[in-house]
């Protein structure tokens, strides 16, 4: 019998059962046979070896997963003032003839006889404007607030416009100079030119101060948080000072450090107005107040008379005989709905007879004290955008929830718009539009990927292969399936995107600033989002009621060419012929394009983080 029948006549051996049915062996016996009568010893050993080795091996654990998170809120540390060293004041030299020091006609140098003042002179400053005050006066050994031995009517006007600094948003006791008196004993001269002295450089310190607050804002928004990305002004101050000694007008030139513009002049005054105003007669409603039609709720009350006090005159005619009749009970009925869908449409809002935040907000309104503040606080955010805006831009309002585009300073196109949700909150920062892309890439940002795909596809690694999504490893295109998912995490350098498409979640075109941000605005097919009033929904993008308009303002054509672009369904790019400014601003209270300033909800509540700032520089300034 040959060794292949006897292997076999011993399987079968093995096989039967005391029953003399056939039964499968079992799979590692049978192995264990046939190794024993056909593998040599060496080869035995060595596949032994291998599977203890196999054995010994850990199985690989999933990479846990550490979650991308956006930037924080920062604890504010203000501007530290520091002491002016007016001991670097050079002594002045004479090399010109007396006109050229600036000479009395007898002679005799004025602020040569006040320098001894500047050696027991204490006076802090920001360190900016220190420094350019020591500058100027090394180079420029000569008054320019005094006259002889009296202060000029320049002075004065400038020291007018410094008490008046909380006219434009500034604190008037952060540039506070006490005049010296016009009469003074004439036995004292010396004396008088050190009093003189002191209020030459006091002054020229705090307009120093001045300059730099009204040019770029008392606050560095970049030290509030991370979703502040400004380029912090910079202003030559003792070029400016030097200018401000020349000028016809120095108060007026000391005004235009300020933001210049039909935006700011509309704050101002609105400052001024609301200042004048007696606070006006408001009905509380619980703020956490949500009221749907068929519901009973004891606040109902309070929105019916809230509705009588805010409504327009029409409103209340209509409705009067329901403002009569009601006697404050609870059920809010189709009668009381009605009503509140008529305010709701007055006030811009959706007319769904839902009483929410929004509804609430135009009921409640705010009172002047809070309108006040928000105001002041636009001033303040104005000065980190530049001093003079472009007369073509674009501008995104954020608690608004609009985009504005800008031609020849007026507005020619706004817009809904959808911004980053509270977890996800759009940056505010400046920037230039460069390109339009038309059926788009959509690049996952790297947040996405890891806090909201990766947990899927770890469970169903071939997810992003049904849903049609490219994925690249070191750049490289690979299958979803074939990434082995549980060793991903941040930093592996695993991208994904999604190809143009009628689902793609940038839609039909975005509109490119490149930055840091990975932020632009773009289309949606989510278009439902637009109707509601609150749309603080994205991943931190612009999402754009009407891209194609906007996309042929920034392009400078027609929407029908827009279109042309977006037929051919191919993914391409359109650079514009010149950058135009866009501002993804933060502003709780803005002027409309008649002027007339209108106040948002703080979605984010960076209002109070940015008062928390002001209000620690100003303590700063005073310890």
């Amino acid at each position: 019998m040959s060794i292949k029948m006897r292997a076999g006549v011993a399987l079968v051996a093995i096989a039967v059962t005391f029953t003399g049915v056939i039964s499968a062996p079992p799979p590692v016996q049978a192995q264990g046979l046939l190794d024993a009568l056909f593998k040599s010893p060496a080869q035995r050993k060595r596949e032994r070896q291998a599977r203890e080795q196999a054995t010994r091996q850990p199985v690989e654990a999933p990479k846990p997963v550490v979650k991308v998170r956006g930037p924080r809120y920062h604890k504010y540390k203000p501007d530290t003032l520091v002491k002016v060293d007016f001991g670097k004041i050079a002594d002045p030299v004479v090399t010109g003839g007396i006109n050229d020091m600036g000479l009395s006609p007898l002679g005799i140098d004025p602020f040569a006889e006040g320098r001894p003042a500047l050696a027991d002179l204490s006076v802090k400053a920001l360190p900016e404007a220190a420094e350019a005050v020591v500058e100027y006066y090394s180079s420029h050994p000569g008054y320019i607030w005094v006259a002889g031995t009296a202060i000029t009517d320049r002075a004065r006007a400038v020291v007018d416009v410094l008490n008046a600094a909380d006219e434009v948003g500034l604190s008037a006791a952060d540039y506070k100079v006490d005049v010296p008196a016009d009469a003074f004993d004439v036995t004292q001269g010396t004396e008088r030119q050190k009093e003189l002295m002191a209020f030459e450089m006091k002054l020229s310190v705090a307009v120093a101060n001045y300059m730099l607050d009204a040019s770029r804002g008392r606050v560095d928004p970049n030290r509030i948080s991370g979703y502040h990305d400004f380029k912090r002004k910079s202003p030559d101050l003792a070029r400016q000072l030097e200018a401000l000694s020349k000028a016809a007008d120095p108060a007026e030139a000391l005004l235009a450090q300020n933001p210049q513009g039909a935006h700011f002049e509309a704050l101002k005054a609105e400052l001024k107005r609301l200042q004048d105003l007696d606070e006006s007669e408001r009905i509380e409603i619980a703020a956490d107040l949500l009221l749907k039609p068929g519901q009973a709720n004891p606040e109902l009350a309070n929105v019916i008379a809230a509705i009588e006090m805010k409504g327009s005159d029409a409103l209340k005619t209509d409705n009067a005989l329901l403002f009569a009749s009601y006697a404050g009970k609870p059920e809010y009925d189709e009668e009381l709905v009605a009503l509140v869908k008529a305010f709701q449409k007055e006030a811009g809002l959706k007319p769904d007879g839902v009483v929410g935040p929004a509804t609430r907000r135009a009921l409640v309104g705010i009172t002047n004290a809070d309108k006040i503040e928000k105001v002041r606080l636009a001033m303040e955010r104005a000065r980190w955008l530049p001093g003079v805006l472009a007369s073509r831009r674009v501008f995104i309002n954020q608690p608004a929830y609009t985009a504005t585009y800008y031609e020849g300073g007026k507005s020619d196109l706004s817009m809904r718009v959808v911004v980053g949700k509270r977890s996800n909150q759009t940056n505010f920062f400046d920037d230039e539009i460069e390109l339009v892309e038309f059926n788009p890439y959509w690049g996952v940002p790297q947040s996405i990927i890891i806090n909201e795909m990766l947990p899927k596809l770890r469970a169903d690694p071939s997810y992003l292969d049904r849903l049609g999504y490219e994925v690249t490893a070191g750049g490289r295109a690979v299958s979803s399936s074939s990434v082995n998912w549980n060793a991903v995490g941040k930093g592996s350098g695993i991208g994904v995107r999604q190809p143009p498409s009628n689902g793609n979640a940038l839609g039909e075109l975005k509109i490119l600033f490149p930055n840091r941000h990975a932020i632009y605005m773009h289309d949606t097919p989510s278009k439902s989002l637009f109707k509601r009033d609150t749309r603080a929904l994205s991943h931190g993008c612009v999402r754009l009621q009407d891209p194609r308009a906007m996309a042929a303002k920034v392009l400078g054509t027609s929407v029908a060419d827009i279109g042309s672009h977006i037929a051919g369904g191919q993914n391409k790019q359109v650079q514009l012929s010149t950058k135009i400014p866009v501002h993804v601003a933060y502003f709780t209270a803005w002027p409309d394009d008649n002027g007339t300033v209108e106040y948002f909800a703080d979605v984010y509540n960076r209002d109070s983080y940015l008062r928390k700032a002001i209000d620690a520089t100003e303590a700063a300034r005073t310890s």
